[in-house]
């Protein structure tokens, strides 16, 4: 004989999760995000990313100029490659520092490029304290760069110092 009971009452779980996360929200208040390390690595990356634009626009800007003040018949083409020069400059800016670098190294994991010494300089700091050091460049998702990962950027090098004579 077969008994049969009442099926067990399932909780709602979009409601359970909904009630929690409202919960949650109202615990936290903006000292808390002060004290946050993920927040304030966020919050400095996007202060580098800003003077990194603010660093692209001065650099953008005299090419703008020249092209309104009696270079009036420039093609779009010419434009256009005025524009991919200034951004190929970019990529002579080290992340850290800001400026143009001198001796460039590349990361072998994520391929981003530093100036030797900013970083070799962060890895000692962050290992002194035993904690990863995250690639600076803005976006990337390498989180443990290690010397051993550094390779002297010798084309970068060449192309900076070639840019450096003209």
């Amino acid at each position: 004989q077969v008994k049969r009971e009442k099926p067990e009452v399932l909780p709602d779980l979009e409601n359970l999760a909904q009630e929690k996360f409202l919960e949650m929200e109202s615990t936290n208040s903006d000292s808390d995000f002060q004290t946050n390390e993920k927040y304030m690595y966020f919050k400095d990356q996007l202060k580098e990313m800003k003077k990194q634009c603010k660093n692209f626009f001065f650099s953008f800007f005299p090419i703008l100029l020249s092209h309104k003040s009696g270079h009036g018949n420039d093609t779009i083409e010419q434009i256009d490659e005025d524009i991919a020069v200034t951004r190929s400059q970019m990529n002579f800016i080290c992340p850290m520092t800001q400026m143009t670098m001198q001796r460039p190294v590349r990361n072998k994991v994520c391929g981003h490029s530093y100036e030797e010494d900013a970083i070799l300089n962060f890895i000692k700091q962050k290992k002194e304290k035993k904690k990863k050091v995250r690639c600076p460049k803005m976006g990337c998702s390498h989180a443990d760069v290690k010397e051993s990962d550094l390779v002297p950027d010798e084309a970068l090098k060449r192309v900076i110092d070639s840019q450096n004579k003209q």
